[in-house]
């Protein structure tokens, strides 16, 4: 069997005005979309609230039509909801993802052993 193995691409160096979309906020929006509240997403993926609002709002500033929008509070609160944008975007990020797994697997493959070297035993002598 061989080790599961995980790839982080960039697409260039990150440019100052650039806005990213990755597995961070993909997450999050999923969250979203199964809980209904950034609270409930953010308590969900072990963030503030406040870091999961700047991501939300970041995503939102950098695309075409708002990926999530909230509710106005009533009986139960507000909440929030991914938009057809934001669940468009968490489609085409995951078809990307399993596309870029699939080449990373095929052409490393060779290069990989089928199982780990076992760890170096370091000494523990003083």
């Amino acid at each position: 069997m061989r080790p599961t193995l995980r790839f982080h691409i960039r697409d260039g160096a990150p440019k100052r005005d650039e806005i990213a979309i990755g597995p961070g906020k993909i997450a999050l929006l999923e969250a979203i979309e199964a809980t209904g509240s950034i609270t409930a997403a953010a308590r969900q993926l072990r963030m503030s609230y406040r870091r999961a609002w700047l991501l939300v709002d970041e995503t939102n500033r950098s695309l075409v039509h708002d990926a999530v929008i909230g509710a106005a509070g009533g009986k139960k609160g507000g909440g929030s909801r991914l938009t057809p944008t934001g669940i468009e975007l968490c489609r085409r990020y995951r078809a990307i993802e399993c596309q870029v797994d699939a080449a990373v697997n095929r052409e490393l493959r060779d290069l990989l052993r089928s199982r780990p070297r076992p760890r170096a035993i370091e000494s523990t002598r003083s």
